[in-house]
């Protein structure tokens, strides 16, 4: 990972060769404005990726990531005006905002196949709307945008099993060598 730019989305092989029809995944955080950037990139694509939410703070570099908050803001903001994306808008109190439920709520989204839709949506309410992923009334309003009921979203905030899917996902990603997020890997070996 060295030398790579965070700001990109990064692309690891993880087969000798891939097998025809793999999709690759685009394991991502909610909580990075990095990873907000990518996702709108990715949507360009020819393959349509599978959309992973994981937890950056488990991952390797995790930590590092938040080292240089006023820095990393610059940079992301630099990288949206070069990409032609709207400034952004940061949420109160970021980077140190708990954006778990969002996750969850994204795992249990991918879960019933609305894994992108959800995640776009919340990725925007967060950094192009300035609201905090923290807030369960900001993760309903995202649910909203892509018809997930909040009844069903908070029933499924509660749920063990949802915590423990979001958990594997992040092991997964480490387990395929994925230290920072954004990533991209070939999923021909998953």
């Amino acid at each position: 990972m060295s030398g790579e730019s965070p700001l990109t989305v990064t692309q690891r092989s993880t087969a000798a060769s891939p097998s025809e029809g793999a999709r690759p995944l685009f394991f991502y955080d909610l909580g990075s404005p990095e990873c907000y950037l990518a996702a709108e990139r990715v949507m360009a694509l020819p393959v349509v990726p599978e959309w992973v939410p994981v937890d950056e703070a488990r991952l390797g570099d995790g930590a590092a990531v938040v080292a240089d908050a006023e820095a990393r803001r610059a940079s992301v903001e630099a990288l949206a005006a070069e990409r032609h994306v709207q400034p952004l808008r940061w949420p109160p109190g970021w980077p140190a905002d708990d954006v778990r439920p969002a996750l969850l709520a994204a795992t249990y989204a991918k879960q019933i196949g609305r894994a992108v839709a959800f995640s776009l949506a919340a990725f925007r309410q967060a950094f192009a709307g300035g609201r905090n992923l923290g807030d369960v009334d900001t993760v309903l309003i995202a649910a909203a945008a892509c018809e997930m009921h909040p009844n069903a979203v908070l029933k499924a905030l509660e749920r063990r099993a949802i915590g423990t899917a979001l958990d594997a996902a992040t092991d997964r990603a480490a387990a395929l060598g994925v230290r920072s997020l954004p990533a991209l890997v070939d999923g021909a070996s998953s």
